[in-house]
């Protein structure tokens, strides 16, 4: 977990958290919205952000009132960053790692990792398919 920690804490501009703990605790303080300008500059497109993070018209009110995103919204930052900190691991760059998230995967019904992040039981699926393909089970 320590590298990814040190990745999340990076990405996000904080402490790396060290802790399932630290990582609730930045969830639960939530994220200030330029955190999805991150994630796009990490290269996760718009149209990805706004179906598994943040709905546009949501992310604009939220800006427009300058409010924090909610505990959900902060919680599937989270999850995208652990995913993708994950993938790169794997697939050692961001290039690649991008580009296996958006691919439709069989073992996934067909589906993207990617569309998976939306929930905490898709991202663990697709953590799992992750440790799978590290190990050498799968491509």
């Amino acid at each position: 977990m320590y590298s990814a920690s040190a990745q999340i804490g990076n990405w996000l501009g904080v402490e790396p958290p060290m802790t399932e703990t630290a990582v609730l605790g930045i969830i639960e303080r939530q994220l200030e919205p330029p955190v999805i300008q991150r994630l796009l500059d990490m290269g996760l497109s718009r149209d990805e952000v706004h179906s598994v993070i943040i709905p546009a018209r949501t992310l604009q009110h939220r800006r427009s009132r300058r409010e924090r995103l909610t505990v959900e919204e902060s919680d599937r930052v989270i999850r995208a960053l652990r995913v993708l900190s994950a993938a790169e691991g794997v697939y050692e760059s961001r290039e690649r790692a991008l580009e296996w998230l958006r691919r439709t995967n069989p073992r996934l019904e067909n589906r993207s990792p990617i569309s998976l992040l939306k929930t905490d039981t898709g991202a663990r699926i697709v953590e799992e398919l992750l440790g799978q393909i590290d190990e050498g089970y799968f491509i």
